[in-house]
């Protein structure tokens, strides 16, 4: 059974920074994709960013870009380092799995962990 676990989500000020942590298991996900969606209340899931397969090529979404950065220091982990953190970014954030290419319709989801930041 696949699950994704995510932690690392909390209440920060306003130019701060958090690191979200997704751990997998049920599988070996060495050539699974693992990303990062965030969805903000009243709005659409979106794209953060991604790392398919261990050790693969990383794409990070255009609107977090400089700021959020992707590492998978193992097949089943991957880290969100969110830093220059605005209200903006108020969101709760998920973690995805998928055999090939993440995107929205991704196989495997974890529960979310909220992420608040303060003006």
């Amino acid at each position: 059974q696949v699950e994704l676990v995510e932690s690392g989500g909390g209440l920060v000020q306003t130019g701060g920074s958090l690191r979200l942590s997704c751990a997998a298991s049920g599988r070996n996900f060495a050539n699974y994709a693992l990303g990062w969606f965030r969805q903000a209340p009243g709005k659409e899931r979106t794209f953060l960013g991604t790392i398919n397969r261990f050790n693969g090529p990383i794409r990070v979404s255009d609107s977090v870009k400089g700021r959020f950065s992707i590492s998978r220091p193992a097949a089943n982990m991957v880290f969100l380092q969110m830093n220059s953190l605005t209200p903006e970014d108020t969101a709760v954030y998920y973690c995805a799995a998928d055999r090939s290419v993440i995107t929205s319709t991704a196989s495997y989801w974890g529960q979310g962990t909220q992420v608040s930041v303060s003006s």
